[in-house]
């Protein structure tokens, strides 16, 4: 009778967890490691099994230990050519940041179908899992394809000649100013516009930008991470967005990088080649926004840049850039500036009168006469008189050209 051995029992090596910080020098270096809408973080994320955040001003990465110092590695790559000046592509960046990281056969790993972005993200907490493998990043592909051109927008007609005159100027010039009170159509016009140029192949990309200023209030400090304290500013766009495309079409030409929504700020060091441009509410820039801005026009672009110069949010002290770039660019061979007038309010038929109302000059006193059923037998009148103070700064003449009536 043979008599059993000893029994060997294999272990499997737990993989290691580890955490470490990046320094970094400015809000700039933030923005370029993270990403517009934290889009580099997460195809760091999708890439290697790691948790990346900014926290006082350095950069936290926490998961596998070989993977969170790849991470390091491909961030400290990055941040070394910003420093020395480089200018940066978003195709270069992504193959710094996104490059797939071969298995242990050097095979690349391939995408796991139906694994969701959330829980593949997801370091298992204390190593419990035995295999690093189910810990890693099952994605390790490029971005999805979508072709734009099988898109399907919303078929949009201009309503008034100015509106007509709008979606000319943006067919047939490079830059196009597009000033007006609020409800002219100016963004939207201009969205589909870049919807039609995307879809027959004009262009690669649709980006649109707006500032980040609060209209006349604090707010103070957002909750969420990034996306979220940004998303009340971009909203209005993706309004307009959603009106003329389906939310699917949207999502998946956001998530492929073809529609791009992000911040002015997120535009500076940039290159915009093969592009649909637009920046909405420009008359919240300032001279060297709309400066840094408007040299960002790549090979190929369009850019459309539209707002309301009566109703700027900055602070007195400050000029905007809106009205700077019309005095200094007017006239310029493929730069065409288009004004709207009252008459191309496409909202609610108020917004008309309103618009009117605050154009004219501010009547202090409304004489007794002129209500409409007179003054009351007996009435007892108590009147509060409210000193306003207008502070619309009017432009000088010829400054926008036509004046709205």
């Amino acid at each position: 009778m043979a008599v059993p051995g000893p029994r060997l029992t294999l272990r499997t090596r737990r993989p290691r967890l580890t955490e470490v910080t990046i320094p970094l020098r400015s809000h700039d270096e933030a923005i370029l490691v993270l990403g517009p809408y934290d889009r580099h973080a997460k195809l760091l994320r999708q890439v290697l099994a790691i948790e990346i955040h900014a926290s006082s001003g350095n950069l936290k990465l926490s998961g596998l230990e070989n993977d969170v110092f790849e991470a390091r590695r491909r961030i400290d790559h990055l941040l070394g050519k910003h420093r020395k000046g480089r200018q940066l592509a978003p195709d270069q960046i992504d193959e710094i940041l996104g490059t797939p990281v071969p298995d242990e056969n050097g095979l690349k790993r391939p995408t796991a179908p139906g694994r969701s972005e959330q829980s593949a993200s997801r370091v298992s907490e204390g190593g419990g899992t035995s295999a690093p493998s189910a810990l890693r990043r099952s994605f390790a592909g490029p971005r999805p394809t979508v072709d734009p051109t099988h898109i399907r927008p919303r078929s949009i007609e201009p309503r008034s000649q100015n509106q007509r005159r709008y979606l000319e100027a943006i067919e047939r010039h490079a830059l196009t100013f597009g000033l007006g009170a609020a409800g002219t159509g100016k963004t939207y016009l201009a969205a589909a516009a870049a919807v039609r140029a995307l879809r027959s192949g004009e262009v690669r990309r649709l980006i649109i930008t707006r500032p980040v200023v609060e209209a006349g209030e604090r707010l103070g400090f957002l909750p969420g991470d990034l996306q979220a304290k940004l998303d009340p500013y971009l909203r209005p766009i993706y309004d307009a967005l959603y009106d003329i495309l389906s939310f699917e079409d949207v999502g998946r030409l956001e998530e492929a990088g073809v529609i791009e929504v992000a911040p002015l700020a997120f535009m500076r060091g940039r290159t915009l080649s093969h592009a649909f441009v637009i920046l909405d509410e420009a008359q919240n820039t300032t001279v060297s926004q709309m400066k840094m801005f408007l040299t960002r026009l790549g090979e190929r672009s369009r850019m459309v840049v539209t707002g309301d110069p009566s109703q700027s949010d900055l602070d007195r002290a400050q000029k905007s850039g809106l009205g700077d770039a019309v005095r200094r660019l007017r006239g310029f061979q493929g730069i065409a500036v288009v004004e709207f007038s009252a008459k191309d309010i496409v909202r609610h038929p108020l917004v008309e009168q309103i618009v009117r109302a605050y154009e004219q000059p501010l009547r202090e006193e409304t004489p007794e006469s002129s209500r409409p059923d007179g003054p009351r037998g007996g009435e007892t009148r108590v009147e509060t008189r409210i000193e306003t103070r207008s502070e619309t700064r009017s432009a000088p003449d010829g400054e926008f050209g036509a004046q709205i009536p």
